[in-house]
């Protein structure tokens, strides 16, 4: 029997109720669905450079991922209908934004966690 199991079948029912019943009162498919956004390494590559610039056109998310324009502007549009990034036309520029300052925080956060790994041998 593998030893990162419990061996027998046993749980603490008013922990596991309290935890179910926050867990009504959150849309984990949609978080869920963000995670998904970004697991693809393109998205998280734009996802990073919209952390380190308040906005990008797309000819700089491009050039930043090394992808053409319209792999970059396919990105883009899909974390637009994900709801993740505000666009602005300006002329004949687009440019993309970050919607809300959390998701900007996640990234962050996932950023100095993996230097964490980094700097204690496991990449």
């Amino acid at each position: 029997m593998a030893k990162d199991s419990c061996e027998i079948y046993c749980f603490d029912k008013s922990k596991v109720e309290r935890v179910q019943q926050t867990l009504e009162r959150f849309d984990i498919g949609g978080m869920a669905q963000l995670f998904k956004l970004l697991a693809d390494e393109t998205r998280m590559k734009i996802a990073f450079a919209l952390c380190e610039e308040d906005e990008l056109c797309v000819c700089d998310a491009a050039n930043i991922i090394g992808s053409s324009v319209a792999t970059a502007s396919h990105h883009l549009r899909t974390m637009h209908k994900q709801g993740v990034v505000h666009y602005r036309k300006a002329g004949k520029m687009v440019f993309y934004s970050w919607k809300d300052a959390p998701l900007r925080q996640l990234i962050r956060l996932a950023a100095a966690g993996q230097r964490e790994l980094i700097a204690h041998g496991t990449p």
